[in-house]
């Protein structure tokens, strides 16, 4: 059974840090597609960083210079280093596994078939 779970949410003043991770088991990180996307209450989950099959990594133009994601095959677990946070960073985070080759930047939520359950992240102003 696979299984994917996320930590490291947690309340934070503008400005500050945050690392997630997202532990896989059940399942090896390798050569899928993986990623992280945000939902912010009352709207649709957007794909904020992601990987892809040859490991290029794409992100959001909001997050570009801010976040980074990357995933340790050894300890098989996906991060993402949140810095210089926004309020408008807010919301549910959640990682995902697509379980195939997929070489699309930021691809869309419908390319997933693995999700973690969300960890949540709060930026305060």
């Amino acid at each position: 059974q696979v299984q994917l779970v996320e930590s490291g949410g947690g309340s934070v003043q503008a400005g500050g840090s945050l690392r997630l991770s997202c532990a896989a088991s059940g399942y090896t990180y390798g050569w899928e597609c993986v990623g992280w996307f945000r939902q912010a209450p009352g709207k649709e989950r957007k794909g904020v960083a992601a990987v892809d099959s040859d490991g290029r990594t794409s992100y959001a133009d909001s997050v570009k210079g801010r976040f980074t994601i990357s995933k340790d095959n050894a300890k098989n677990t996906l991060y993402l280093q949140m810095n210089s946070l926004k309020p408008e960073d807010t919301g549910m985070y959640y990682c995902a596994a697509s379980g195939v080759y997929c070489y699309d930047a930021l691809p869309g939520p419908a390319l997933y078939k693995y999700w973690g359950q969300g960890t949540p992240v709060t930026v305060s102003s």
